[in-house]
């Protein structure tokens, strides 16, 4: 099965100046768990829920002064709408995470992928596989 099958569409970026505060609400009404971040016309980081309360509120840093930028985690890792699920499922597994952007043939960003929407249409396998590596202890 394709990505574009299973994707969540309609996903959008924000810029890095946007206050973490901004974020955080914008998670919590769209109840969500990570947002990507782009600038002129790229993406350049992601921001997940764990990024602001690991990188801002453990930190002890005053939240009403940080911006996406402050908390973001630097780089994109990323799938195409055309892979297959199994494919995706791999790199998830791979790099250990848990949501991937996805882009079309244009590099535009046309959804977001997560562990989830992997897990009901991937084999059981590769479901349990994948799901076991992003939620390994880090050392």
């Amino acid at each position: 099965m394709k990505i574009k099958k299973i994707m969540h569409k309609g996903v959008e970026w924000v810029s890095p100046d946007t206050p973490v505060t901004a974020l955080a609400k914008k998670m919590q009404q769209l109840d969500i768990g990570a947002i990507p971040i782009g600038e002129n016309d790229r993406l350049i980081g992601m921001v997940t829920d764990r990024d602001i309360t690991v990188r801002g509120v453990a930190n002890g840093k005053d939240l009403s002064g940080l911006t996406a930028r402050d908390v973001m985690t630097a780089g994109i890792i990323y799938c195409r709408d055309n892979e297959d699920v199994d494919d995706v499922a791999r790199i998830m597994e791979s790099k250990q995470v848990r949501r991937l952007p996805v882009i079309d043939a244009n590099k535009r960003m046309v959804g977001m992928i997560s562990l989830g929407d992997v897990s009901h249409a991937a084999s059981q396998k590769i479901a349990a596989d994948v799901t076991r590596a992003v939620s390994a202890h880090h050392a």
